[in-house]
Formats: structure tokens, sequence, C-alpha cells
């Protein structure tokens, strides 16, 4: 498998024309980097101007391997070809390199540039990108990798000192400005920089920025000046939003490490490929970088582990249209009263505090109340509100703070809180949260353990990811007041005054839920559908022998449908109909919600079971098969005004019989029977085709949010019908 590095960007807060006579001091070779044995210049050639320089260079590198491993490989020195090309006119310098030993077993291949900062003329920008491929290594290739990677990575590290340290020295020797290239000059104080080998990765990293004596410019904290960097981070008072989706943003080092927090180079590397991968493949709004980095953290930065649970919550934030949760979401009044928790000021590391008074909490009446969904609901804007408050603490604090810490009370926990239906929804709160929001818990506080709360504790912890289990903290009776208890993580200022604390806290202090507020169990199962499918998009079963069919009416040709679905449960065949009469609107089923045992169920058929497919109407798509769990999105330019019917299909029919379909009284009995049925969540939206630019672009920007869809691009030409569709 090909190992690949994408480096931040990094500001050496100098100009070009210094970081460059820095640059050159490494060669032919540096007391900084032992491994770096020596390097030859193999060609050299330089335009009649002088503006433009080339130079072919041969380095040898003392690899820190086994001797064994030398032994076997018949070496000991590993050699690199660098070829480098400054272009002074435009200040930059392009350096690529591969390795010369060992080339039939192992392709290393490395591409660098020094470039001027596009937004500060007076800063230089270093960029990298790296790939390791090993073929084959006399049965070593795992252990080859394995030292690779690891001293690639301590290189780099390294590197961030080198430079910075001959700009020192450049200083203590009195030198803080060289001269700019013009035509008729050349400067003598700046030699032909000549790269560094790939097998040096350290030479090509800069460091992190610092400020030299004579930048008058530059604060003693930075903030000002970066504000100007390309990432987009910005002065830390007052940063604004990182606007990503775009494939010309990058992340810079700097902003990396405000914003962040500390990463090693292969960390950020992943942070970096699979947020590119994101701008490729999403043509919609991205997630925010905090949001990638929790998911790489969950699973060890394993970038195809990572990618495939964010894909994963990304289609259900958009389904459930959890981005506009806070402004949507408002809790029932029964919420207000009786569930006790609550947001109250910050820990001693700048997190957010959310306190639960779990013990005070009636859980049989609140489920009674509310049900699952709307509790659920409730749980998700917490941590929507805990995400934003880490977003603000970081701006605050002037240090990344990505997670919060959860204080959980259980005074007064008994058996009625092993209540079964509780339980259960208690259970599906932990594996949703766990799903979409991982590493957002940073410290899990739980006071006042009484005796049944082993019984719960096993009834809950297998659900909870082992690296979250290791951030809880229990204690029981009074041993959270003393040593190494509470005070160790919130300040005694704000410790709650029912804690012992003197400060007041605004958390409901819960209490019976009156069994007045209880519903009957259709009436929760009804709520629970209505909120479930209380979004943008709308919900269709299908079934086998009926499908489920929308109109839509066009009133100007050349018009643009488009739509967005995701199979949720099933395979089903997708059709586009067109018909110059309209559909009849479907018969009221005299059975009702009687005859339909399943509530919510959302099936309607509209192409007439007397209907001749070629003549009463006609199909202008292709039929296409969508697998269980695939999002869909597509187009068609519409040629012909009149009634175009989207048709969703059980699989296993024909894949172009559409006629003389049996109705939904018909396969009543087939209800109950999940084999032969299939769910799909769906938005269509018409566009004028001068508002239509290849792309869903209406849909992705005003409702998606975190949209995760493969944008398709349709013909242009309207003199006939085109459909595509992408998956």
């Amino acid at each position: 498998m090909v190992q690949k590095y994408q480096s931040p960007v990094r500001v050496y807060k100098h100009p070009f024309e210094l970081v460059m006579a820095a640059y050159e001091r490494r060669f032919p070779k540096c007391h900084l980097i032992p491994m770096f044995v020596n390097s030859d210049v193999v060609n050299e050639e330089t335009s009649e101007d002088g503006s433009t320089q080339r130079i072919e260079r041969r380095c040898a590198l003392d690899v820190d391997a086994p001797r064994l491993l030398k032994r076997i490989a018949g070496v000991d020195y590993v050699y690199f070809i660098q070829k480098n090309t400054l272009n002074r006119k435009e200040r930059t310098l392009h350096i690529e390199s591969h390795n010369e030993t060992f080339s039939n077993r192992v392709v290393v291949h490395e591409t660098c540039c020094y470039s001027v900062h596009p937004e500060n003329e007076d800063w230089t920008c270093f960029e990298q990108t790296a790939s390791l491929d090993i073929k084959s290594f006399f049965g070593f290739e795992s252990t080859v990798e394995k030292i690779a990677m690891k001293q690639y990575a301590s290189s780099i590290n390294k590197g961030k000192e080198i430079i910075e340290f001959y700009l020192k020295e450049l200083e203590n020797e009195g030198v803080t400005h060289v001269p700019r290239w013009t035509c008729s000059y050349i400067c003598p104080a700046l030699p032909a920089p000549n790269s560094v080998s790939a097998s040096q990765p350290e030479l090509q990293h800069t460091s992190t920025p610092t400020v030299s004596a004579s930048q008058t410019t530059d604060t003693k904290d930075g903030a000002a000046q970066d504000a100007k960097q390309d990432s987009g981070a910005a002065q830390a008072d007052n940063p604004p939003e990182i606007v990503a989706g775009t494939p010309e943003d990058k992340l810079d080092a700097d902003y990396i490490k405000r914003y962040l927090g500390d990463l090693t180079p292969l960390q950020e590397s992943c942070l970096i490929r699979l947020r590119k991968w994101l701008q490729e493949t999403h043509k919609g709004k991205i997630p925010k970088d905090e949001h990638i980095l929790r998911f790489l953290r969950a699973r060890d930065f394993n970038m195809d582990k990572a990618r495939e649970i964010l894909c994963q919550s990304l289609t259900w934030r958009k389904q459930h249209q959890v981005d506009y949760l806070l402004e949507t979401w408002n809790p029932p009044q029964v919420l207000q009263d009786y569930y006790t928790g609550g947001w109250h000021h910050h820990d001693r590391d700048g997190r957010p505090l959310y306190i639960l008074r779990l013990g005070h909490m009636d859980t049989k009446g609140l489920v009674r109340a509310l049900g699952e969904e709307s509790l659920l609901r409730h749980v998700l804007s917490i941590n929507e509100e805990g995400l934003r408050r880490c977003e603000e603490n970081t701006k605050v604090f002037g240090r990344p703070i990505s997670c919060w810490t959860c204080l959980v009370d259980l005074e007064g926990l008994n058996m009625r809180h092993l209540w079964r239906p509780g339980v259960k929804a208690l259970l599906r709160i932990i594996e949703v949260v766990e799903a979409n929001y991982p590493e957002t818990l940073g410290r899990l506080l739980i006071l006042r353990a009484p005796r049944v709360f082993p019984v719960l504790w096993t009834l809950v912890s297998p659900f909870i990811d082992e690296n979250t289990r290791k951030k809880f903290l229990i204690y029981a009776g009074n041993d959270y007041q003393g040593p190494g208890g509470l005070v160790d993580y919130i300040d005694k200022e704000i410790i709650p005054d029912f804690l012992g604390g003197e400060c007041m806290c605004e958390v409901p202090e819960g209490g019976l839920v009156p069994k007045s507020m209880y519903r009957t169990p259709e009436e929760l199962e009804n709520e629970d559908v209505r909120l479930w499918t209380e979004t943008i998009y709308q919900s269709a079963s299908i079934f086998k022998g009926a499908p489920h069919e929308l109109v839509i009416e066009i009133i100007d040709a050349a018009s643009v449908i488009t739509w967005d679905f995701d199979v949720c449960k099933g395979d089903i065949v997708f059709n586009l109909y067109h018909s110059k009469r309209a559909p009849q609107p479907p018969r009221k089923d005299p059975l009702g919600a009687h005859g339909i045992t399943s509530p919510g169920v959302n099936n309607v058929q509209l192409i007439d079971k007397s209907w001749t497919l070629g003549q009463d109407y006609s199909m202008v798509a292709s039929p296409l098969t969508c697998k269980e769990g695939e999002s869909v999105q597509g187009s068609h330019v519409t040629r012909w005004p009149g009634f175009y019917i989207l048709q969703w299909k059980f699989h296993s029919m024909p894949a172009c019989s559409a006629t003389n379909l049996p109705r939904v009284d018909d396969v009543l009995a087939t209800l109950q029977v999940s084999s032969h049925k299939c769910k799909v969540m769906y938005y269509t939206e018409v566009l004028g085709s001068e508002d239509f630019r290849g792309s869903m672009t209406s849909l992705e920007s005003s409702h998606s949010g975190f949209s995760q869809l493969s944008a398709v691009t349709t013909s242009s030409n309207h003199s006939q019908s085109s459909s595509m569709i992408s998956r």
C-alpha cells in the first residue's frame, strides 16, 4: 500500500530571499542533521538573465536502520536525486526528489515548494507532498515501512528548527535583508539554492514561524500576523469563521496549532488529505476542521475507517437536518421543567461544563410523556450546543478546546431508573451520540454513586466506546470532596450549591412527571414518526408490488428536475416517466389508518393500472437500481411540458414494468413482512434552466448542510431530453 504525506502550509515570517539565503547554508552537508552525510552537484544550469537556476544534486544519507537489515541490503548509505528550480523573478523554489538506491524495490517521491505568501509579500510559504511505495524488500517490507515512516516523522519535526537556526545565524552576522532580483542585478549574498533530499525530509520542512528582530511589523504573540495567513487563521481575540469547501482553501501550521492543537506531522497529513477528499467529492458545505479531526481521533487517524464513519454521520446529519437543530428545536415545557440538566460555566481546562442530576430525573415519566424521539432530539441539541460553546471557548482562552466536561450527580438513583423502556431509550441515545459526536467528551465526573449504580453500569458500559470509558471518574458517597476530588477539575468558586459549593446552579431539580402528562403508546409512536420525518426530506415506504410515486408538473420546457434520496432499507429501482395528462390523485384507502398497522407509512401510487407504457406515458430515463445505504443525486432537463413521475419500486419487480400494478389494499397482507419492505428518504426541487449550473447547488447550499453527495452535471443541450444520475 502506498503511504502518502501532505504537509500543511508552513509560513516563515521572513522575505523569500532571506529564507533562500538561510536554506543554502545547509549544503553540502549540515551538522544539524547527522544522517545527511554529504551531497554533490551533478548538473547545474542558469538562464541568460540569471533569473532561473536549475540544480541536480546527489545526496547520501546514513539511514538509521538495524545493522542486520543494512547487511542484508548490502548498503551503507542511501542515495537520493534532487532536482531544484529556483525562479528569482517569480520568487519560487520548486524541489523534486526521488530515491536512487533500491529504486526497483522502493519508490520514494517528494515535491516541495517555497513561495511568497499570497497576502504578505514579506513572508514565505512552504508546502510538501511525499509518497512511499515499498514493492519488495527481501521479505522485510513491513519492517522497512515502519522504519521509514517513523524516521520520516521525526525528521519532519527536526526540520522545523533548521531554517530558523540559519536565519538566526544570518541575523547574528548582521544580514537581515537580501535585495530582490532585478534583471540587472543578481544578489551576490544569495548563492544558488540546492534542494534537500527526499531522503532527508526534515531539510525541506520549514519550522513554525518565528519573528526576527528586524521585522517591526511582527507582534509578540503573532496574532495580528496570523490573520493574513492563507489558511484563514485569524487574530486570537476575534477569529473569523474558516469557510471550507473550495479546493483553494489550505490549512497552515499556525492555524492548526492555534485552533486544532498540537498534531504530529502524520496526523496533520491525515487531516489535510481527508479534508481535501471531502472538497473533491462533496460539492456543498463540508464539515469544519474540528469536526473532521474528531472522527480521525476516534479511529486513531486511520484514514479509511475515519472516512467511513464520517460519511455515515454526514448522511445522518443531512437526513435529520441536525445542522439546523439549534434554530428549530423548541423543547416542550415538560422538558424545561423536568429534564435535570444544563450548562454551568467551564472546568479548569476551559472546557464547557454540563451538569446532569440524573438521580433526580424521572426517566420513566419523561419517556411516557415525550417518547424516545423527543428525548433523543433534546440530547442532540445539547451536543450541538456543546460544539458551539467549544468554539466560543477556543476564542476566549486562545487555545484549542474541542470537548466538554460532564458532571453527573447520581444522588437519588434507585431501581426505578432501571425501568426497561427507560434503559432502552438511554442505550439508543448513547448509540447515536457515540456514532455522531466522537471525541467530544473530555471528562465525565460521576458523583455520589449509590449501590444500585454497578447494576446500571453493567447494562450501559458495553455500549460505550473504550476510549470514552477511560475518561470516566467515579466517586462514591462524599469522596469527591476530598483530595483528588472535584476541586482538581473545577474551580471552587463555581462548584454548585447542591454539591457543597457556593455557586447557584440553574439546573432544574426535576421531580416526578405528573401522570396526567403521560401519552398513550399510539400517540407516542405517531409523535416519534413525526419527529423522525420532520425534515425537508420525506419518508416513503415501498412494498413488493406497491411502488411509491411522485408527480411533478412542468409548465416551462427546459426546466430542471433535481432529486436527492437515500435508500434507508432494502434495494429499489428508480424510474422517471413523462405523461401529457395528469395522473389521477390516489384514491382514499377505505381502511384508512385502521388498515395499515404501521403508523406514518407513506406510499402513493399514481400510474393507473389501465395505463399502457408507450401510449399513456413514456420512460424518459433508464431505470437505476439502488442498493441499501446508497445516496443518489441526479437531475433531468425536461424537453416537454406536462407531468413527470418519479417512481421508487421494489427491486424484485421487472425493471421496466409499471403497468397493471396492484393497489395498496392488495398488498396489505405483506406489510408486516420486513423482507418485502423498502424505505427511502427523498427531496426534489424544480429549477429554471438559468438557475441550474450542472449541480445541485441550490439543494446543497440552502438545505443539505453537510452534503456528502456527488454533484451531477447535465447536458446544456436542451434540444433533447437528458438525465444523469450519480451515486
